[in-house]
């Protein structure tokens, strides 16, 4: 399962001892961004290895349905909620003193979540780790424009996306691998001890080797701004996980409720912090551009709708069919080479045929995920990995065609010195996305789970959950029409080339 991040360019100015676009070149910044990447590379890894943890951990702690959801959207919950926030505090403190301690604390969730007894226990320590990967993984994209040029950048971020890819490969069959080998003799526990020596090791090495990179005019925190937004967001997605098991009390209906109240205080709030000193966590502003509108919105739909199916499928293939969590990750491998080659595909046809490519994307996807549910449908019990390799390679292949034009095309009418904060936003809409497609999916499939889990009434709970999925991609799809054409963000792009690169001050 692939998982993209989007860069979120610092704010800053160049000091005035540099000349401008020219950051000051660090003697060790190879080494440097390695610590970063492998760092950048854990984060992903444990969010695309757990799914395939998720039967075992509900049959060792009896998790609940609710809980095994928080495991998988509550990481992504608290990582959108404290991305901009994190990476305003690198502007402002320094950036390695930033992604120490977010290292820090990822590491030590990750022995707090190996040593969890039970569901509750382990929800929080995901939502921690969730919290401070948002404080690791902005350091690492905001270093490569600190210790950069301009013109060597593409470089720097192409590796960054490979390395992406291959945690989205490595995942699920690291995942499987540790659960069925009952690595180190501690069961799915395995999967977040692993990140113990990797922590130590990188927090080493950052001290030594990454510089402090800090913005030289950071834009200030907005407390106020990140508290109304976590309620807001809480607010929502809180009930739709644990509204089918309360029963749906008034409580739950009221929290639905107040969430669009405290959200618009929110939109308030951010519109008198701009007037007043320019530092919102989302410039209202972007808004009024169709454009970054729509691109967020197609990235949120299909961001929910991909991570709440492949939450469904690990379930019904390892607790319905009883396969191993190694033949689960196996079973993934044809969407991950799907993607690999839809992206390579796409690249050099992206800058004319930009938002063809990403409505053609969505469009493939949801043909896919229909086409696995026909799949399982017809095969019922006897349903092998062999029988979803084309489907999901189907659906591969789509989120290729997708992500490789989309951030170009969403930002393409953001004005230059809006990319930090409109990135910032757009990989927020990103993470929340995930963490609601998990909520509203789970809802369905979880349903009709109630009188257990033999294969009968797990296939039919997959086949609902999936058409969740498939509307998720077509509302993507719907909002791929009103991105601007790939003409406009050529023109775009070409403006922002011409206009010199914000640089951030190396200590």
């Amino acid at each position: 399962m692939s998982k993209q991040r989007t860069p979120m360019p610092a704010d800053a100015q160049a000091p005035a001892a540099a000349s401008p676009g020219t950051p000051p070149v660090h003697r060790r910044r190879g080494l440097a961004m390695l610590v970063l990447i492998v760092a950048s590379f854990m984060d992903l890894l444990d969010t695309t290895i757990v799914n395939v943890g998720l039967p075992a951990i509900q049959k060792d702690v009896h998790a609940t349905p609710g809980q095994l959801e928080w495991v998988v959207g509550g990481y992504t919950l608290a990582f959108a909620i404290v991305l901009i926030t994190g990476g305003r505090l690198g502007d402002i403190v320094g950036r390695r003193s930033v992604f120490l301690t977010g290292v820090a604390g990822f590491t030590a969730a990750s022995l707090a979540a190996a040593l969890a007894q039970s569901g509750d226990l382990l929800v929080g320590a995901r939502v921690v780790q969730g919290a401070f990967a948002a404080l690791m993984v902005p350091q690492v994209l905001a270093s490569v424009q600190a210790l950069y040029k301009p013109r060597e950048r593409a470089a720097v971020l192409g590796i960054i996306g490979a390395v992406s890819g291959m945690a989205a490969v490595a995942g699920p069959l690291l995942g499987g691998w540790l659960v069925s080998a009952d690595a180190f003799g501690i069961g799915w526990r395995s999967i977040f001890v692993i990140n113990l020596p990797v922590g130590l090791a990188l927090l080493l090495a950052a001290w030594r080797l990454v510089p402090d990179t800090r913005s030289a005019h950071p834009l200030r925190l907005d407390i106020p701004g990140l508290l109304l937004a976590s309620t807001g967001l809480f607010l929502l997605v809180f009930p739709l996980v644990e509204g089918r098991e309360a029963g749906w009390p008034a409580r739950i209906l009221a929290m639905l409720a107040a969430a669009p109240v405290v959200l618009g205080v929110f939109v308030v709030n951010q519109r008198r912090r701009m007037r007043r000193d320019g530092s919102p966590l989302a410039p209202m502003h972007l808004f009024g551009k169709r454009g970054f509108v729509s691109g967020s919105v197609v990235q949120l739909c299909f961001s929910g709708a991909m991570a709440g199916f492949f939450l469904i499928l690990a379930l019904y293939l390892q607790i319905g069919l009883h396969f191993s969590a190694m033949a689960s990750g196996l079973t993934l491998l044809p969407f991950t080479a799907g993607a690999f080659l839809g992206s390579a595909v796409s690249v050099p046809l992206a800058a004319k045929a930009g938002k063809p490519l990403v409505i053609a994307g969505a469009l493939m996807q949801a043909g896919g995920i229909f086409w696995v549910r026909h799949v399982v449908d017809a095969h019922g019990a006897g349903l092998s990995g062999w029988d979803l390799l084309r489907p999901l390679a189907l659906a591969g292949l789509g989120l290729g065609f997708l992500v490789v034009p989309l951030v170009d095309l969403a930002l393409a009418t953001v004005d230059v010195r809006d990319a930090g904060a409109a990135s910032g936003v757009y990989s927020t809409f990103q993470q929340f996305g995930a963490a609601l497609g998990v909520a509203v999916t789970g809802v369905v499939f979880f349903g009709r789970t109630h009188n257990g889990y033999d294969p009968t009434v797990m296939r039919t709970a997959l086949l609902a959950g999936a058409l969740v999925c498939v509307a998720g991609y077509l509302l993507a799809a719907l909002a791929g029409l009103f991105l601007p054409a790939s003409r406009l963000a050529q023109h775009e792009a070409a403006e922002d080339e011409e206009s010199a690169d914000p640089v951030p001050t190396a200590h």
